[in-house]
């Protein structure tokens, strides 16, 4: 990818002076740029529904206003998890181990802040609670990790699209009802979040924090319509949530024995189970999971550290179901349905950038899926080339894909420097244009006198491959042709997803031809939208095909459930 994004770093207007090789673009690449951009200008302003209305995307002053204030790339904003101990209580099972090993697993999903929240199962009124801004290692020290006595908890990382950057906003949210206290650690963003606020403020429900995961949280505090008899009914109190906010969400809801987990109608935010095997099981075998004898399970936004923390994936949390987990096992409470029989729309940028290319969705591993992307990719914009490399490490699967259908050996160009910060502040316009000499070195004997198709997974803003393209060119490369993994960004999300402005993508100021004269490359081209379905299709094992469907809004603008009229950016 065009660079991580710089996580607490100001909105910065990249897009005006450019980057070509380490240098101010010239005065035609600055011309070529503002023209086309111009050109465009009028239709930026508006994208499309699913009924294929146009309805406005412009920011205004909100709780999302500081959306898209990232330097360069795209943020994902949480991962949420959640384990629990089977058979007698107290547990051998470090549970707070797990959930932090859990957590680390989700790292880059998001890098402002964690939480961890435990409870021993025999109390109602008070839950174990260490949060903190920062990576997750930094957080929880082993004097913390000690208080987490517990054998159930959840846990979040997390990335603020919709609130601010800020202790306060850290999750899981606790709450303390009549009933006893309950914690909640949500991914995803509420679309329709400000009329569910006035809906819980007018029923007299306070809210400190302009958060979607404290408005969850109090909504579901609320009493579900047919009432309750004897004390609260949880999975009815989740199930009138999710008719009220249908997308977008994946939730761990934690009571004092037992943990909910909850996906959205749609399926637009993953989430799925593993269960905790003993250690005397070994390495991984080809035995059906099902039969291992269970000492945990364990709930997460993705499978890739189930592994790690002795765990077998299990399956996913299907769109709209509700689970429970408790020391007796995991089940079904119930299945919502999506609104109208719309189908599913999982985001597909999962597969194309944000998940861990060792995790599993639609039961296909997510590496598989890129290398599939690179394969179409090369089926659809081939090149004459001596060999094929990636921009380290987002584009790799892809590069792999590409030189084997391509018939062309692969090589590595780049070398990362693995200790820059993805947050370090560039102090001047000449530092930040050198930015890519601090991150990346060029092997020069794999480059030298070659042509070469270098891949990228996707390309935001535009400015960080000009200065790539140079430090290649500079290292004795013939040709550099740039070929993006994924379809040309061109609308922002609102369900979860730190995209820019449409403003600030780059596909909507200039065209392939128009990008690849503006960052100094031979050539560009993006994989289609279809060729993109194709390869997330493939391999796809599900059980019901005809309801599966992904969410391509930020590459087409057909949001899916339509844009809501309190919809504020």
């Amino acid at each position: 990818m065009d660079e991580m994004a710089q996580q607490q770093q100001a909105r910065t207007s990249t897009m005006a002076t450019g980057i070509v090789g380490g240098a101010s673009a010239s005065t035609e690449q600055d011309s070529l740029l503002l023209a086309a951009s111009a050109e465009r200008s009028l239709s930026l302003n508006t994208a499309s529904s699913s009924d294929g209305s146009r309805v406005s995307c412009q920011p205004a002053g909100s709780k999302r206003a500081g959306r898209g204030a990232v330097s360069s790339g795209l943020t994902h904003e949480c991962g949420v998890f959640g384990a629990i101990a089977t058979g007698e209580w107290p547990t051998q099972i470090d549970v707070a181990q797990v959930i932090c090993l859990g957590l680390v697993a989700l790292q880059h999903r998001g890098q402002e802040s964690a939480g961890i929240v435990t409870s021993e199962g025999n109390c109602a009124k008070n839950f174990n609670v260490h949060k903190g801004m920062g990576m997750i290692n930094n957080i929880f020290t082993d004097d913390s990790m000690k208080k987490l006595k517990g054998n159930l908890g959840i846990g979040h990382t997390r990335y603020s699209t919709s609130a601010a950057s800020e202790e306060v906003n850290c999750q899981p949210f606790v709450v303390h009802t009549a009933h006893g206290a309950l914690a909640l650690a949500h991914n995803g963003e509420l679309v329709n979040c400000e009329s569910l606020r006035k809906d819980v403020l007018s029923r007299g429900v306070g809210l400190s924090t302009h958060s979607d995961s404290e408005l969850i949280t109090q909504a579901l505090c609320l009493n579900p319509p047919e009432g309750e008899v004897g004390g609260p009914d949880w999975p009815a109190r989740i199930k009138h949530l999710m008719q009220l906010a249908p997308l977008s969400y994946s939730l761990v809801i934690m009571l004092k024995d037992k943990i909910y987990g909850v996906r959205d109608p749609y399926g637009n935010r993953p989430l799925c189970i593993g269960k905790i095997v003993p250690l005397t099981i070994g390495a991984y075998r080809h035995e059906k999971v099902d039969r291992l004898p269970a000492e945990g399970w364990v709930i997460s936004s993705e499978s890739c550290g189930f592994l790690s923390i002795g765990a077998r994936y299990v399956r996913e949390v299907q769109p709209g179901e509700i689970v429970e987990m408790t020391r007796n096992g995991i089940k079904t409470i119930d299945i919502v349905d999506c609104p109208e029989s719309r189908r599913h729309a999982f985001c597909i940028f999962e597969y194309v950038y944000f998940a861990r290319s060792d995790s599993i969705f639609e039961g296909q591993m997510v590496y598989s899926v890129r290398l599939q992307c690179g394969r179409q990719l090369a089926r659809e914009a081939g090149v004459d080339a001596d060999i094929v490399s990636s921009v380290p490490e987002s584009g790799t699967a892809a590069a792999h894909g590409y030189a084997r259908e391509a018939n062309l050996n692969f090589a590595e160009v780049l070398c990362k420097n693995r200790y820059v910060g993805r947050t370090f502040i560039q102090p001047s316009t000449r530092l930040r244009q050198l930015g890519v000499a601090k991150k990346f070195g060029a092997l020069s004997e794999n480059v030298a006198g070659k042509r070469l198709v270098l891949i990228d997974d996707s390309i935001v803003r535009g400015n960080t491959i000009g200065p790539i393209i140079k430090l290649l060119r500079d290292a004795g490369a013939l040709e550099v042709h740039i070929r993006i993994a994924s379809p040309p960004l061109l609308y922002p999300c609102y369900m979860g997803i730190n995209i820019p402005t449409r403003e600030e993508l780059i596909a909507n100021k200039l065209n392939p031809e128009e990008l690849a004269k503006y960052v100094g490359a031979d050539s560009l081209a993006y994989l289609s939208v279809d060729g993109l379905k194709k390869a997330v299709q493939l391999n796809m094992a599900v059980k019901k095909p005809e309801q599966v469907g992904h969410c391509t809004a930020c590459l087409t603008g057909d949001y899916p459930g339509g844009l809501p009229d309190d919809l504020e950016w």
